[in-house]
């Protein structure tokens, strides 16, 4: 609760004099009345004159009361506030593989799911078919193999003792080497109706929770189609996309290579990042930076930062936005400014009310950098010492004597006294009035 600050007011008191003539008797003489008259009428104007001066004296106010905070430099914690997009940490679109009826839907929709889960099954029935004639072909293939195989031994031995020419001991070798393609080839063919076969029944290819399904058991899919049978995300972590403006990354940088800062972040320096949800609440856990794409957008002259966050929870959803804040680098010799004691003059420029070493108030223009909760952090236009009023800006214009009462502000954001300051003790016959 704001402390008020006690001000002196002086009331004033106005004197009547009463006049002091008495009543004379009818009996007394002309010269006598007069006489009295004359004397009553100059003691009259002479309390008249006192209580003049007297109510003057006491009308005069004091000067007004202005509460005001030292200030010092301190180091100051600088952090990027941008927005953010929460995403997947894997995303998996289920899609057919192979043409065919969908026979059974084996997950529940919205649920976790295990690598390898079986999520669909598609009638095999053609592709069973298929796996059994591919069978038979190579089963062909080899039984012709085997017979080419003797006989290009056979005209081998007989080429020998001259019984068959050349040119028949080499057709018979050419026909054992087109036996043995031909087993090859009915190997793959048997390979891939394997594979089709094992594609009638589909799988998550991730862990994760899937989406709700798009078809159903007696809907007809194709292979590769473009509508995704269901999406697996995992979401137990998930990234934030973050949009940093260029204008801010360049301003950065400027104040690195003056000396006005100091990073916090580098090699051997993990950045960490919080988030604030829509509703103003603050995520639990704290993020690290993965990444950030080294061009900017045509568009909107920005580039992207990408951080990881633990969701053991799933508060963050894909697609949500949030507000991603991290701590960049540190003003050594930062000048805090409360946000209530600034305000704008005409030309739009940052100005706050000083007290000098005389007692008397002056405007000055500041150069704000950044706000820092309910402060701002102001780069010029204070310095050390400075007394900044903070309280009763109202009642006190520049070049005004004031009397300085140092405050306190309180984590609300009120002033109240400081309790090493005494607030000036009331004048004699005046009152005590507070804010």
């Amino acid at each position: 609760m704001r402390q008020p600050i006690v001000r002196s007011a002086i009331i004033p008191v106005l004197l009547i004099a009463a006049l002091a003539a008495g009543c004379s008797e009818s009996s007394t003489s002309s010269g006598a009345a007069g006489q009295g008259a004359a004397q009553g009428s100059g003691q009259g104007a002479s309390a008249q004159g006192a209580a003049a001066q007297g109510g003057a004296a006491q009308g005069a106010r004091p000067p007004a009361q202005a509460g005001f905070i030292t200030i010092r430099p301190q180091p100051v914690e600088l952090s990027s506030t941008v927005a953010g997009r929460v995403t997947a940490y894997q995303t998996a679109e289920i899609r057919p593989q192979v043409n065919g009826l969908i026979k059974e839907r084996v997950f529940r929709e919205g649920s976790e799911v295990k690598q390898g889960d079986v999520l669909y099954r598609i009638d095999p029935q053609s592709y069973q078919a298929e796996v059994t004639a591919a069978q038979a072909s190579l089963q062909k293939a080899q039984a012709a193999e085997a017979t080419a195989k003797a006989s290009a031994d056979r005209y081998n031995r007989l080429s020998d003792t001259n019984v068959v020419s050349q040119q028949q001991r080499e057709t018979a070798q050419s026909t054992f080497l087109q036996a043995q393609a031909d087993v090859a080839v009915a190997q793959a063919n048997l390979q891939t109706a394997q594979i089709n076969l094992g594609y009638t029944t589909i799988t998550a290819p991730i862990s994760g929770q899937i989406s709700t399904s798009t078809v159903n058991a007696g809907s007809l899919v194709t292979a590769n189609q473009t509508n995704a049978l269901a999406t697996i995300r995992q979401i137990d972590r998930v990234y934030v996309d973050m949009s940093e403006s260029a204008g801010n990354l360049l301003r950065f940088r400027e104040q690195l290579q003056t000396g006005a800062l100091r990073l916090l972040v580098g090699p051997g320096k993990e950045a960490k990042v919080n988030l604030t949800f829509a509703d103003g609440s603050a995520y639990a856990g704290t993020g690290t930076i993965n990444a950030a794409d080294r061009y900017v957008s045509e568009t909107t002259g920005t580039f992207s930062v990408r951080s990881t966050f633990d969701n053991p929870q799933r508060e963050l959803l894909p697609g949500m936005y949030v507000r991603a804040s991290v701590n960049v680098a540190v003003a050594e010799n930062g000048f805090l400014v409360p946000q209530r004691a600034v305000s704008r003059n005409n030309k739009g420029e940052a100005t706050a009310r000083f007290i000098k070493a005389d007692d008397t108030v002056e405007t000055r223009v500041i150069t704000t950098q950044s706000d820092i909760g309910s402060n701002w952090l102001v780069s010029a236009g204070v310095s050390d010492g400075d007394r900044l009023v903070i309280d009763g800006l109202q009642s006190v214009q520049d070049g005004q004597k004031v009397t300085p009462v140092e405050v306190q502000i309180n984590e609300d954001g009120t002033a109240k006294v400081a309790a090493n300051e005494a607030a000036p003790a009331p004048a004699a016959g005046q009152a005590t009035e507070q804010n």
